[in-house]
């Protein structure tokens, strides 16, 4: 286990909400970069890596338009996927271990937390009672339901080397194993990267940049939301992409995530998930531009192998690491 260092409870904790608010603010960045390097591939006009603040800020500051029959929960749900994402975001170390949260950095309260959001997100798609957030809703559930049990078999993997379900543990235990190849963590890590890519409605499961209502996942549940209430949907969304981000860079290649609370480890926790996402970030394009969107109906066989891939991560780690 790694060794904590004596530091004020409440330096402690100002480090643990900053980075939080790291994934609060450098999430639109990380989607803005993304794009903008999709689009130079594809050999397109790339828009300003700033473009995502434009957007949250113009967004921010129209008038909210709601349905006349728009319940209490329709208007609730935006503030509390937003909260819950970013509950989520505090769960996950970013640039150290040793904070106050680590505590509560559990992939259950994980999963727990971006499921509470995905939960009410669908119900206030069925608020309104279209036809396109009905049809948006019941295909995020179906992905939810497959996509959950993958992102839980996958840290069970690690947690199963690391005996705990803790993620600060689990990568204080890969660190500290130092670099051994294991074939459960590599089908593991490819099964968690499918599963991100449906989470985030990434191409090929959704593409966010769609304009056809037919093929629609996560955007025809938020049709008929405007102003500040569409703000906080899509800001959530972005943190939510960059939380899987960080939990494949951290948890699988978790080197270079600081140790001990002093200024040359967080500084060198910082630069070291700078180039993970880069990288990753990178991978996410060149996956995108290759492939291309495929039908609703293949949707469960493609999460039906992430699950295989976890499955044999686990069943790897049981016959061939353990003995077992």
């Amino acid at each position: 286990m790694i060794e904590s260092l004596p530091l004020p409870i409440d330096a402690a904790w100002l480090l643990a909400v900053v980075q939080t608010l790291l994934f609060v603010f450098v999430a639109p960045l990380l989607s803005g970069w993304i794009k903008r390097i999709k689009c130079h591939m594809q050999n397109r006009a790339a828009p300003s890596v700033f473009q995502p603040y434009r957007d949250l800020a113009k967004l921010l500051r129209k008038h909210t338009v709601l349905a006349d029959n728009a319940s209490w929960l329709f208007r609730f749900t935006p503030y509390l996927v937003f909260a819950a994402t970013i509950l989520a975001a505090a769960v996950v170390p970013l640039i150290a271990l040793q904070l106050p949260t680590a505590q509560i950095a559990d992939v259950i309260v994980l999963v727990g937390f971006l499921a509470l959001a995905r939960f009410f997100l669908a119900l206030a798609g069925l608020d309104i009672g279209t036809a396109f957030g009905g049809m948006g809703a019941s295909r995020e559930m179906m992905i939810g339901a497959l996509a959950e049990p993958v992102l839980m078999m996958t840290a069970f993997t690690v947690s199963m080397s690391a005996a705990t379900t803790n993620l600060s543990e689990a990568m204080g235990y890969t660190l500290s194993s130092g670099l051994v190849l294991r074939p459960s963590f590599l089908f593991a890590a490819l099964g968690l990267m499918l599963v991100a890519v449906a989470e985030t409605g990434r191409v090929p499961v959704d593409t966010p940049a769609t304009h056809l209502e037919l093929t629609m996942v996560h955007e025809a549940m938020i049709l008929e939301y405007t102003g500040r209430h569409l703000a906080l949907i899509e800001w959530a969304s972005k943190i939510k992409l960059m939380v899987y981000l960080v939990l494949i860079a951290n948890l699988f290649l978790p080197w270079g995530i600081a140790t001990e609370l002093t200024l040359a480890e967080l500084g060198k926790g910082t630069v070291a998930i700078a180039g993970k996402l880069i990288l990753l970030g990178m991978a996410l394009v060149v996956w995108e531009t290759v492939m291309a969107k495929m039908r609703i109906f293949r949707v469960p066989p493609y999460l039906g192998f992430a699950f295989l891939l976890s499955l044999l991560g686990m069943l790897t780690h049981v016959v061939l690491e353990t003995g077992g």
